[in-house]
């Protein structure tokens, strides 16, 4: 059989909006939900949901026949981890607190076979390889992959430059509630400094000819993040969209005590 084609790849390069879905519930049945709805792409998140290689694998099944394009985000920059995450048939690949090019390309070789990379090979173990029925997939998967890395620190923004410069990177995802801490605003990513920051880093990457996405489920934010040119944006995440439905569906029946109201995503 052919590589299986990277919906998510696909349409960054169509340059158009792609609007996306947290999915922090860990289980196959609450991402196949989300994915039926339409959202243009979701986030199975390994860093802060709770979830194992066997759960992200579950939820990329679950969402396999929807439209909704799958992405995956790793704990960490380990390259034993993602070369699982890989080999259980992830296609894109978002890597958090990514702080210099050195990092960067180092990431790009974890998703790469010798002689480009460190990536070890699985063969018929694997599903990213449909068992050995992908023709050629180890001189051919990096046609399918699309790595994602994200800056959210003061570092990141300051080596955004060669960061997106690095060979290999396909995108770059702006962490603003990271970054806010980072640069001593706790709660306030809307702070005058922490949103030059990231308008900053946003023109350095546009610079570098990559997309940007971001994470902005108020949509006065994501509308902004959309007009100075984020591209794929994170407008929902599951886990609140229950908790806030679960709260309007219970206030029409009994009086709530006042609710903390966020913006730090």
């Amino acid at each position: 059989m052919q590589l299986p084609t990277n919906p998510f790849k696909n349409m960054l390069i169509k340059r158009e909006p792609m609007w996306g879905c947290w999915a922090g519930f860990a289980t196959g049945y609450a991402a196949e939900i989300i994915a039926n709805t339409g959202f243009d792409w979701l986030l199975i998140d390994g860093e802060h949901a709770p979830n194992t290689v066997p759960t992200i694998l579950a939820q990329l099944q679950a969402v396999a026949p929807y439209s909704s394009a799958p992405v995956v985000r790793s704990v960490n920059h380990d390259p034993a981890l993602i070369k699982q995450l890989l080999d259980i048939g992830t296609q894109t690949l978002m890597v958090p607190m990514v702080e210099s090019a050195e990092q960067a390309a180092a990431l790009v070789r974890a998703t790469r076979y010798p002689p480009h990379g460190v990536r070890g090979v699985g063969g018929g173990l694997v599903r990213a390889t449909r068992w050995d029925g992908v023709d050629d997939y180890l001189n051919k998967a990096h046609e399918s992959l699309c790595l994602i890395v994200q800056i959210e620190s003061p570092k990141g923004v300051e080596q955004a430059e060669a960061i997106a410069a690095t060979d290999g990177v396909d995108a770059i995802f702006i962490g603003p509630a990271d970054l806010s801490v980072g640069m001593g605003y706790p709660g306030n990513p809307g702070h005058p400094d922490v949103q030059s920051a990231i308008q900053k880093v946003i023109k350095t990457v546009h610079a570098a000819g990559k997309p940007v996405g971001i994470l902005a489920p108020v949509e006065e934010d994501a509308r902004r993040y959309q007009a100075l040119g984020c591209q794929f944006i994170a407008v929902g995440i599951d886990i609140s969209l229950l908790r806030q439905g679960a709260l309007a569906t219970l206030a029409r029946y009994k009086e709530l005590p006042p609710q903390p109201s966020t913006r730090t995503y």
